[in-house]
């Protein structure tokens, strides 16, 4: 008897074993409780109420307890466990967070601090495993949904929740955060790639350039660079942003879709960090106080700090140099799939790999122009301008750029042009109808990977790895080093570096402070630099790289790219910056500090 082909394939055995694995794990291993402690700074507004900072906005203090007498102070266990009958009981929840008070003796007298307290948990090593999940189907079946799905199933099977439709899809689905995605990233975008498609504004933008301008591939790459550069306000809007400009132009010039993937993705994050007028600053600020330490005392001085650390973020500096070198066709080493994707489109006009499947569906790749208009490259620049205008201005008036205006504002200055140029109404609604259909999957697989890495917080991977840190003897010239590759971790597992500074951060302040107080080091501040600036990057450069981050995609989506095309040629290149910021800091560490 034949065995069907589907049952010889090593993927679906690998993706069953998986999930069984997965479910073995929440059954049979019980999560390790964590105590996550975050360092507050505090303040008393006009009436005279306690309020700390988080995420740019202000959070009232309302129930204030001291150390001493905290649900959640590990002396008071056996309480917690009284409470916690009383409370399961009476059909309450159990409490998961405090904010403390504590006062301690230092030698220039008492030093009251205020602290958050919050119940984490983690499953030890398989706390990773969702994020494997995902990440080792990626690799294997060169399919991001099929192995999205696989990681979002064993994250539910890990946690229990086998409603899978109710508890995973429709609970995230209702976030705020994903239906800004969506929102933003199929009806927005979309339809504004739509309107340009029909109207051939990007076509007409890319003819001109071309003619004044861009003369090959080179500098159509050099560009590329050049946009990254100028749109440095954070990673996923500077993917979008340089994607869609260059990607009509690049592709006139025969530029390889992983080539102009791989010049997006490097200067979108590592920009953003090395040219930080934007919300960077403010956000990280939240999570790098640290009682006791004068240069991080007050909100200025944590943001001073951050200006002052960009210098040392070494990888953010190599990573923008050598995607530079690799624009101008000078970097020394391209690795063997990045020159085989060179190759093919010089020789064959071939952008994508054979048997590559775009992010970008076939409805963006073709104009589709009515019959008697007249395409305009005022189309095309006068929505990019109001949208990064708004993008700015909004940052500059409020402290977080309104991404979500930005969009809304240029597509319907891109609508309204068109119908006054003379496009029909119904032909415009087609054109907008064909670019959300052009970025569906796109959308698809962005959401379930903020699924993904969602399952892979909630399970505790970054919980358990700062664990491993802290239990960890270290010394002090290694430390730098040693953050880099767990934030890496933990970026790469969950796709996020926001979400691993605010897992990294209240950690490796307190730690980097503690080792240099111990070690006797002469110039504490500089090593204080070097490890924060080694958590900036080793989170850059995991959210970069991983195939479930939403910048990773996004590049993807916006070049046209197959998204494991992307990572497969993007991954070794980036590697050479990490490690050359890893020796760099390591030699700092030891000669100067």
């Amino acid at each position: 008897m034949r065995v069907p082909d589907v049952f010889r394939k090593p993927a679906l055995y690998l993706f069953i074993g998986l999930l069984v694995l997965s479910y073995a794990v929440g059954r049979l291993i019980a999560p390790t409780p964590v105590l996550e402690t975050v360092a507050l700074d505090v303040k008393t507004n006009e009436s005279s109420q306690l309020f700390y900072m988080e995420r740019g906005k202000p959070i009232s203090i309302q129930n204030l307890v001291s150390w001493e007498d905290a649900y959640l102070n590990p002396a008071n266990a056996d309480l917690r466990d009284e409470i916690n009958q009383q409370r399961v009981s009476s059909g309450q929840a159990q409490i998961s967070q405090e904010i403390v008070i504590q006062t301690t003796q230092s030698a220039d007298g008492p030093v009251t601090e205020y602290k958050k307290l919050s119940q984490k948990r983690h499953f030890g090593i398989f706390s990773l495993l969702p994020a494997l999940v995902a990440i080792i189907l990626c690799w294997t079946t060169r399919e991001p949904i099929t192995a999205l799905f696989g990681g979002v199933l064993s994250g539910a099977l890990i946690l229990t929740q086998f409603d899978i439709p109710t508890e995973i899809f429709i609970r995230n689905m209702a976030d705020k955060d994903t239906a800004k995605i969506v929102f933003l990233y199929l009806w927005l975008l979309g339809g504004l790639l739509g309107i340009w498609s029909r109207t051939g504004a990007a076509q007409a933008f890319a003819d001109f350039i071309s003619r004044r301008f861009v003369k090959g591939p080179k500098s159509a790459k050099v560009a590329s660079w050049l946009l990254g550069v100028v749109f440095f306000q954070g990673g996923t809007i500077s993917t979008v942003l340089v994607g869609t400009s260059v990607k009509p132009l690049s592709d006139k010039q025969g530029v390889s879709h992983e080539e102009l993937a791989y010049v997006v993705d490097s200067t979108a994050s590592p920009i953003a960090s090395q040219i930080p007028f934007n919300a960077w600053p403010g956000y990280v600020s939240l999570y790098i106080f640290v009682a006791g330490v004068p240069f991080l005392a007050t909100e200025a001085d944590r943001i001073a700090f951050f200006f002052r650390s960009v210098p040392f973020c070494f990888y953010a500096i190599l990573a923008v140099f050598f995607t530079f070198l690799f624009s101008i066709e000078k970097m020394p080493w391209v690795n063997k799939r990045m020159r085989a994707a060179i190759d093919r489109s010089r020789k064959t006009g071939e952008l994508d790999a054979p048997d590559a499947e775009p992010m970008a569906a076939k409805e963006l790749e073709t104009m589709d122009i009515p019959e008697g208009y007249n395409p305009s490259m005022w189309e095309f620049i006068l929505p990019l301008v109001l949208l990064i205008g708004t993008a700015i201005g909004t940052f500059i008036a409020g402290g977080s750029p309104k991404i979500v205006w930005a969009f809304s504002v240029a597509i319907m200055f891109a609508a309204c042009s068109a119908l006054l140029r003379g496009m029909k109404l119904k032909q415009l609604i087609d054109g907008i109808g064909n670019g959300v259909k052009g970025v569906v999957m796109g959308s698809v697989v962005l959401v379930l990977a903020m699924i993904v890495g969602r399952l892979t917080r909630d399970i505790g991977a970054g919980n358990y790895m700062v664990e491993v840190i802290r239990s960890a003897s270290i010394p002090y010239w290694a430390l730098p080093v040693i953050l880099q590759l767990l934030t890496i971790l933990i970026a790469f597992s969950t796709g996020t570096s926001w979400g691993t500074y605010a897992v990294a951060f209240p950690m490796a302040m307190p730690v980097a402070w503690e080792i240099s107080q111990g070690a006797g080091l002469q110039n504490e501040f500089l090593y204080m630099t070097l490890c924060f600036a080694a958590v900036m990057d080793g989170s850059v450069f995991g959210d970069q790289c991983s195939p479930i981050s939403d910048t990773t995609v996004l590049s993807s989506m916006c070049t046209g790219c197959d998204l494991m095309d992307h990572v497969r040629t993007q991954l070794p290149q980036a590697c050479i910056a990490a490690v050359g910021a890893g020796i760099l800091w390591t030699l700092c560490a030891v000669f100067f500090v």
